[in-house]
């Protein structure tokens, strides 16, 4: 009788030790498996961004070709024009996520003042080559403004997986910080950039 109370005392012991190994292995398999999922957001959004990068570089590589067109039109517009340069230059030198959006808002609202110097000058809008380079950035523009679109809706999923319990914390384990959005501080940088000829 005791060999019989022993072995299923026994038994009971091995399966409270399974159980907890179970829950044991389940619980760090749950932990591997959040970390992961943000491992995963943290790549997209940051190649979201990476994508970003690539359109405002053929935007501030544009920019001077276009300056250059609009300079033999509009001679006596220099300080516009260097405004448009100082801007471009700023941004294309900007290295930190914030130094970026901040510098593409006033590349915005330094090629909004440079369409208001293009509204002035007809005969600019005839030539091919300010055509061609003029829809070469409205294209970009757009295109930026999908990138920007998807990044933010990225960020977005980031930021409330990321704020979700239990999520929240494998997030605080990893450090994982609130990712900004990538917006436009005032209105009138919200407004598209208008390019008209």
């Amino acid at each position: 009788m005791n060999l019989l109370a022993m072995s299923v005392g026994g038994w009971i012991a091995i399966a409270i030790v399974a159980v907890i190994v179970l829950l044991i292995i389940i619980a760090i398999s749950w932990a591997i498996a959040i970390r992961n999922n943000f491992v995963v957001m943290r790549n997209q959004y940051e190649e979201a961004f990476a994508t970003i990068d690539i359109y405002l570089k053929k935007r501030y590589d544009l920019i001077p070709n276009l300056v250059e067109t609009v300079k033999g039109y509009a001679k006596h517009e220099s300080e516009t024009l260097q405004k448009v340069i100082a801007a471009r230059n700023n941004a294309a030198s900007a290295t930190t996520t914030a130094e970026k959006i901040e510098a593409d808002a006033q590349l915005s609202n330094a090629i909004k003042s440079f369409n208001v110097v293009i509204e002035k000058y007809p005969q600019l809008q005839a030539n091919t080559n300010f055509i061609d380079l003029s829809n070469q950035l409205k294209n970009i523009e757009a295109q930026l403004a999908e990138q920007r679109k998807y990044y933010n809706a990225l960020v977005k999923k980031f930021n409330t997986v990321r704020e979700l319990f239990p999520q929240s914390i494998i997030a605080g384990l990893m450090h994982l910080e609130k990712v900004e959005y990538f917006q436009l501080d005032s209105e009138e940088e919200r407004k598209n950039v208008k390019v008209s000829f």
